[in-house]
């Protein structure tokens, strides 16, 4: 059986998709990119932008009742690879030891003019 998981304070999907979906004792996180909370993209720095989008992963994790611990895979998503140290600089802040698995891709292009998205899969068991 699956769940869908809401939430009121994450910024609203832009396309038809749930922001995270419940299996069993696993938690699949759609991609997150950028949106604020007035759904503009933060784009001020690639620094601010990962953050941005790690909080956005952060409040959903919390509306599954989850944190960053539970994370065991994530997939990064950049337009840019010389933006990998930066991001990754930002990404390490959030986790306190056993990162999760991860891969990270350049791709051509990303939803909104987005430099970088991240979904990840947790699991609560």
């Amino acid at each position: 059986m699956k769940k869908v998981i809401t939430s009121k304070s994450a910024p609203a999907p832009i396309g038809p998709y749930s922001r995270a979906v419940q299996a069993g004792n696993f938690v699949y996180l759609s991609g997150a990119i950028a949106l604020k909370a007035d759904g503009s993209l933060e784009q001020s720095s690639i620094e601010a932008e990962t953050r941005q989008v790690l909080e956005n992963m952060r409040t959903v994790l919390q509306d599954a009742g989850l944190g960053f611990e539970h994370l065991v895979k994530t997939s990064i998503f950049l337009t840019d690879m010389k933006d990998f140290a930066e991001v990754n600089k930002i990404y390490a802040a959030y986790f306190s030891s056993d990162f999760p698995a991860r891969e990270t891709v350049q791709v051509a292009a990303l939803p909104a003019g987005a430099r970088v998205e991240i979904s990840g899969v947790a699991y609560n068991g």
